[in-house]
């Protein structure tokens, strides 16, 4: 069986980074760690830090803590739960994703310039939610066009628009499209970021040229989800697994190729394992 491995599967900066920056404090011993939430959406890491004594928490959790070091996730918070963080007594350190934090710094200036501005992107995901905390009221998220027009915005007056960084590229570029459309005087940030669009990119062109498409992450990351439907509409066989564990492998035996990418939050050693198995039993 033709075995095809996506060059881009797996973590990508900004979570390499904030992993990284937990397992380091871990090592130091001095002082209890916790992480703000699941560093990053993915079991097996998370389970992996809490074995190591590192402790994900609530936010209406850390008064009542003993003092730590609290670490914020990769996907970032708002400006007011950034503040109440820094003014809770723990030491605090950022893992905030850079281009997260690019968006963060766009938001606020735009809606300090009393501009209306829109997210593109899961209003429901702590990513997006974070974002809007650095607006204002006239600071929105939507994740399709209907949405848009439902928030009934004015057509004379510029809206700036930016993404949340793992949106499907090509549905954020279809969105745009349709309020240009539409007569919206827009500015369009497209803060979705290069390692998404290229492991979206590869995704896509791999799973076109395969029998069966495998697609490796945690059931709760976004742009894992965003990798099995671009993956789908390529591939009818994909399969959407979180360990090995989840392989089906009845399913591979009548297949001649299998491509397989992973998203964003998976470890790496858990992407060779899967490859390592399709590999030696078929």
């Amino acid at each position: 069986m033709k075995v095809e491995l996506a060059k881009s599967a797996g973590f990508c900066f900004g979570v390499e980074k904030a992993v990284n920056t937990v397992y380091e404090e871990a090592k130091k011993n001095d002082e209890i760690v916790y992480t703000l939430g699941p560093i990053i959406h993915n079991e097996e890491v998370v389970k992996d830090m809490k074995r190591r004594g590192v402790e994900a928490v609530n936010i209406e959790d850390l008064n009542s803590l003993p003092k730590g070091t609290v670490i914020i996730r990769s996907h970032g918070v708002s400006k007011d739960v950034y503040n109440f963080v820094k003014q809770s007594g723990h030491r605090v350190v950022d893992a905030t994703c850079p281009f997260v934090k690019k968006i963060h710094a766009i938001v606020s200036v735009q809606s300090g310039k009393k501009k209306t501005v829109v997210i593109i992107g899961n209003p429901k995901h702590p990513e997006v939610m974070g974002i809007k905390g650095w607006g204002d009221e006239n600071t929105y998220a939507v994740e399709n066009i209907e949405q848009f027009i439902n928030l009934n915005l004015k057509k004379d007056e510029e809206i700036v628009i930016v993404a949340q960084t793992t949106f499907n590229h090509k549905k954020f570029q279809e969105i745009i499209d349709k309020i240009l459309f539409l007569g919206y005087d827009v500015r369009c940030f497209n803060t979705i970021c290069n390692a998404t669009q290229e492991r979206q990119a590869e995704a896509k062109e791999i799973a076109s040229n395969v029998d069966a498409m495998i697609v490796i992450g945690d059931k709760k990351s976004s742009n894992t989800g965003k990798l099995v439907e671009i993956c789908q509409e390529e591939c009818k066989n994909t399969f959407f697994i979180q360990t090995l564990e989840d392989l089906n492998y009845d399913a591979l035996l009548s297949v001649d190729s299998v491509g397989i990418t992973a998203g964003a939050s998976t470890p790496k050693h858990i992407i060779e394992e899967v490859q390592n198995i399709v590999r030696s039993k078929f």
